[in-house]
């Protein structure tokens, strides 16, 4: 098979059918209630044919295109850690008859899916959620089981939106690695077809299964011009160069001040961002006290109840809120597992209902620098730092 294929517009159905027929739960972008959402697809009809979306500080519309491109939009609220680590999940269960007390442990069902439309930053997600569940000394099975039976199908990104900034973070718009496959769509003029490029034999496989031919070499280099004008329309950049240092250097910076005065501490942010992770245990009961269930809940750092322990919470203010936020998702995380908690999708920014802007409070506080700010009052004072003779 050839480094890359073309699939026409009109084949594209077959790679529904293909992955239908193995089992597969094809999951993919459709539109329902005002936005672009992950959801079960039935058909390429559910797609979200000739739409695009507008993405600002706390702004998100959507409005149709000139043409009829499947995968012509930049992301939604949706990410797909909803599928691999799910809003919510019982663990057990007990029942009690008379003096007994039954415990049933909940078995979990992994069911094959198929995500279609993975961007690039979202690739780069899932495998940060990957170091975070199966990369320590304990590995969380329900998501170990989901993650295994996942086939991704990645498609790059055609345009960036004005909250983007997967460019900075080295997370996009191109997908590199992490797929089975990965499509890029073409449209010129009458022409509407997909380079495809398969990631794993399983990819490969599939692609065979469908109606293709080899890619010559105009079409890779349209594709490439693609890849090269979208990481050139970011809406957004943030310098990272020693982000960790810089935030650990200015965690008393009076820039957290200001941001906490505009933050709703809502938790939105949390919850749309496809890599945070936290969640709470949750402990039910019926009336009679005779059925009890155990729930694990999504969760956020923003929620005064989350860092609660006896005594009260360790973060009080929203101040500190926010600050463990972002100082955790551009530094400490970078301690944890190796790379940034962050990849750029900016859907912390379009979902805040206060449009706060995290690559903003980064230029904010690298410009005005505490550490700066001191060796420049040090200068003036005739103190170079060096002990006197």
């Amino acid at each position: 098979m050839p480094e890359h294929s073309i699939l026409q517009r009109a084949h594209f159905e077959q790679l529904l059918g293909a992955l239908k027929t193995r089992g597969y739960r094809v999951i993919g972008p459709t539109v329902r209630d005002g936005a672009i959402v992950y959801d079960d697809l039935n058909s390429t009809d559910d797609l979200p044919v000739g739409w695009t979306d507008e993405q600002e500080g706390g702004t998100y519309r959507l409005k149709r295109r000139g043409d009829a491109a499947l995968f012509g939009y930049v992301v939604g609220p949706h990410s797909w850690k909803r599928f691999l680590h799910p809003p919510a999940v019982r663990l057990w269960q007990a029942n009690r008859t008379g003096k007994n007390i039954q415990i049933e442990e909940e078995k979990h069902a992994a069911p094959k899916m198929a995500f279609l439309g993975v961007r690039a930053c979202e690739l780069h997600a899932i495998s940060i959620q990957d170091k975070v569940f199966l990369g320590g000394s304990f590995v969380d099975p329900l998501y170990k089981a989901r993650r295994e039976g996942a086939f991704l199908v990645a498609v790059n990104c055609g345009q960036a939106g004005n909250t983007c900034f997967c460019a900075s973070m080295n997370a996009g718009p191109k997908a590199d690695f992490g797929f089975d496959l990965a499509l890029t769509e073409i449209i010129e003029g009458s022409e509407h077809y997909f380079l495809a490029e398969a990631g794993t034999p399983l990819g490969e496989e599939i692609l065979q299964e469908l109606e293709h031919r080899p890619a010559e070499n105009i079409e890779v280099e349209k594709a490439g011009s693609i890849h090269e004008k979208t990481a050139q329309q970011m809406g957004r950049t943030v310098d990272t160069t020693g982000i960790k240092d810089l935030l650990y250097a200015n965690m008393e910076h009076p820039r957290w001040d200001d941001v906490a005065s505009r933050c709703l501490a809502c938790s939105n942010c949390t919850m749309v961002c496809p890599t945070c992770f936290c969640t709470t245990v949750e402990d039910v009961t019926d009336l009679k006290g005779d059925h009890a269930e155990r729930w694990q809940k999504w969760d956020s750092c923003f929620t005064a109840d989350f860092s609660y322990i006896h005594g009260g919470s360790v973060r009080s203010s929203t101040k500190s809120r926010y600050r463990q936020w972002m100082t955790h998702k551009l530094a400490s995380w970078i301690d944890q597992f190796g790379s940034s908690g962050c990849v750029g999708c900016g859907r912390c920014i379009t979902w805040c209902p206060v449009a706060i802007d995290l690559t903003e409070e980064v230029r904010v506080i690298r410009a005005t620098d505490i550490r700066t700010k001191s060796m420049a009052k040090e200068t003036d004072d005739g103190n170079t730092g060096t002990n006197p003779r």
